[in-house]
């Protein structure tokens, strides 16, 4: 064949296209996100109208019309009650949270010593981000400081009564403090004794499997609340006479329980996703159960619970604010007792506290959520289209 037969074959490739103007840009995101049918146009005219009515007076109370400063109840209150504001005032009486906000942090643990809380907070933040970050070396050891170490050395360190340290009651504990340790106590315990029930309820041991399933269908079939009572008043019933039992304690016992029950269902359903060729697999390579399970089905069963996981966190994290039922003051409960401060008396401080302490709970369950998102997409690796 000649080359005059080769004409119309191209010697380069034609250089792409731009893509239309109508497939990109701001205007398409528009189109295929708000307005891509007569149905979301109407939606999003209405969310847009909400947030129009909404979002200007919602500003103004929390922000234009706040009140930042104050030493009491006069700064927040209108001159008919009494105070500095004029008639028709409404705003957000912040200069109340930040008159309280050690309170809110710590409780009434004694001044002098919150140096110690503050400290052990540190310890916990230099732990946990190495912990959180996928490639960092010395997982291992890293993990023994926290989850073994950590507890001992925080429990000394605050509880107090060695090495020097004044002794500090857990009934002076409260605010934050209350909360995040029975959040993370809670977190710590649950997962591996959610782990441990869930595989005992698919054992084939009858005895394992009957007590790993009572266990859970009772604590679910209890509210938190009535949980919490009995830790607190029924379970030094069963201690030997003259044992002292601290209430702090008890939370802790009761909250863990509460937890644990829960993440043993979400750890099974991760279980039974996996399928029998897994199984198959790792018993056709002569592995024994307990290297079949923490080297072949755990790893998966826990990467396909991870939403549900992170979800019973979530949960945890908010349900420790009950604990005021029993005479505890978490960061919620520590907010509520002092709108009975007469010098902080106000129409507007009930409402500007509870938005504090909504935020507070939502920026650390936002945290856990994205963080969640993030392990997802590092440990997705399955095949994609």
């Amino acid at each position: 064949m000649s080359n005059s037969d080769l004409h119309y074959v191209r010697s380069a490739m034609v250089a792409p296209m731009p893509a239309p103007s109508n497939q990109k840009g701001i205007a398409a995101w528009l189109k295929e996100n708000l307005f891509s049918s007569v149905k979301d146009t109407v939606l999003t005219i209405m969310g847009l109208s909400l947030l129009v009515w909404y979002v200007p007076g919602l500003f103004n109370w929390l922000f234009t019309y706040a009140v930042w400063a104050g030493t009491d109840r006069a700064a927040c209150t209108t001159v008919a009650q009494g105070g500095l504001q004029p008639e028709g005032w409404s705003g957000a009486c912040w200069a109340f949270v930040d008159a309280k906000f050690q309170q809110f942090l710590y409780g009434r643990y004694p001044v002098d010593e919150r140096w110690r809380v503050k400290l052990t907070a540190l310890v916990f933040v230099l732990l946990l981000i190495p912990m959180l970050i996928g490639k960092l070396p010395y997982k291992m050891l890293n993990a023994v400081l926290l989850f073994i170490a950590f507890p001992v050395f925080a429990y000394l360190f605050l509880v107090g009564g060695y090495f020097g340290l004044a002794h500090v009651e857990t009934s002076l504990w409260g605010g934050l403090l209350v909360t995040l340790i029975l959040s993370v106590v809670g977190i710590t315990v649950s997962l591996p004794m959610g782990i441990l029930l869930a595989l005992g309820r698919r054992s084939n041991l009858p005895v394992i499997k009957a007590l790993c399933v009572i266990f859970i269908e009772v604590i679910r079939g209890v509210p938190l609340v009535a949980l919490l009572f009995m830790a607190s008043v029924m379970l030094p019933l069963f201690m030997p006479p003259g044992t002292s039992f601290d209430k702090f304690l008890r939370a802790l016992v009761g909250v863990s329980l509460f937890a644990s029950a829960y993440m043993a269902e979400v750890i099974r359903g991760g279980l039974q996703a996996i399928p029998s060729g897994q199984y198959e697999g790792a018993d056709s390579l002569g592995l024994r159960y307990w290297q079949k399970t923490l080297f072949i089905i755990l790893p998966q069963a826990l990467k396909l619970a991870l939403p549900g996981i992170v979800n019973t966190f979530i949960g945890l994290f908010k349900d420790t604010s009950l604990v005021y039922i029993i005479g505890m003051f978490d960061l919620l409960g520590i907010v509520r007792q002092n709108f009975s401060d007469a010098s902080w008396a106000t129409p507007q401080t009930p409402a500007t506290g509870l938005v504090f302490a909504g935020f507070v709970f939502w920026i650390f369950c936002f945290c856990m959520s994205r963080y969640s998102l993030y392990m997802e997409r590092r440990l997705d690796t399955g095949h994609r289209n």
